[in-house]
């Protein structure tokens, strides 16, 4: 494997929307697109130049075809992609909403359900700087939570930095307690957590940041997320915190991943703690701005750097 920036693990499946601003039940044209929280990541690094892939298990379908080349299309490395041949490839129908998306999916017994330890062993054979993983992918299956394990620990044992957004999704955990302790587990064998303040203390029955970081002590950078008022991180350095900038939210799905990319680029770039925080708001003011889980387009790199300086000196 050629070395690698990202190395993004877990379930990607086909997104279908309407293609203007209709509903599911009156539009007539429906676009089909690629959506899963890792793989947000994977294209919202890509677009910033950063070398990035997705490791995943799609059908032998056309919906799999698909997501995988629409990924590709976006400058994402798919060649550690899977194809299952006992599953399908899972969908899932988005109506976007600024005050929410109601979103249904078809994702029993999908082909990215059944990760297994042994498809991110070979893929860790290789070089990659960092590893990227969620909450939502743990949650799909025993094989796909062994993988989700598995490849912090590897990450751990060959000095690979590995981040997990925790991604707490209740429909996909039958059981609130089981979900609090795995959660917690697998957070804190990342060097990175990203969590949004809501749901950790849905999840975690904290407070606050502070209440955050006590329970996870060991994590390098704990990134809390407190929506539209700031993201704030907290590390060994302490604690920095980035009021977000105002934007017309036209669909907020997506917009976590989008803040993990930008800040994961900043990780990769080496830059500070504010300027990490700074390329996760404006990243994922691209996706609240956008009716897709992920703007389209690439990224000035320089651009986007001035863009921080900027915005935040006004």
């Amino acid at each position: 494997m050629s070395d690698l920036d990202v190395l993004c693990v877990g379930e990607t499946m086909a997104q279908i929307t309407p293609a203007d601003a209709g509903s599911v039940e009156s539009a007539e044209l429906f676009r089909v697109t690629a959506g899963g929280a890792e793989s947000n990541v994977a294209i919202g690094l890509a677009q910033l130049g950063n070398r990035a892939a997705w490791l995943g298990r799609v059908g032998a379908d056309a919906l799999g075809r698909r997501v995988v080349a629409g990924l590709r299309a976006e400058g994402v490395d798919t060649h550690l992609a899977r194809t299952d041949e006992a599953a399908p490839t899972g969908m899932f129908v988005k109506a976007p909403g600024p005050e929410g998306s109601v979103v249904t999916y078809y994702r029993r017994d999908s082909a990215g359900s059944r990760l297994a330890p042994a498809d991110v062993e070979s893929a860790l054979a290789g070089r990659t700087r960092h590893v990227h993983l969620s909450g939502v992918t743990a949650a799909l299956s025993p094989s796909a939570l062994a993988a989700t394990r598995a490849a912090l620990a590897i990450a751990r044992d060959r000095g690979i930095t590995a981040s997990f957004d925790v991604n707490h999704r209740p429909v996909l955990w039958p059981d609130a307690a089981v979900a609090r302790d795995v959660l917690r587990e697998l957070a804190a064998a990342a060097t990175v957590v990203f969590v949004g303040l809501d749901e950790a203390q849905r999840l975690w029955g904290v407070d606050t940041p502070e209440d955050c970081r006590d329970l996870l002590p060991g994590v390098a950078h704990l990134v809390v997320k407190d929506g539209a008022v700031e993201a704030i991180e907290c590390g060994d350095a302490g604690r920095t915190a980035v009021p977000a900038r105002p934007v017309d939210v036209v669909e907020a799905v997506g917009a976590g991943d989008a803040f993990a990319s930008g800040w994961l680029h900043g990780l990769l770039a080496g830059e500070d703690a504010t300027t990490r925080l700074r390329f996760g708001h404006l990243m994922a003011a691209r996706a609240l701005t956008s009716r897709g889980d992920y703007a389209l387009g690439g990224i000035d790199p320089e651009a986007f750097r001035a863009r921080a300086r900027r915005e935040w000196a006004a």
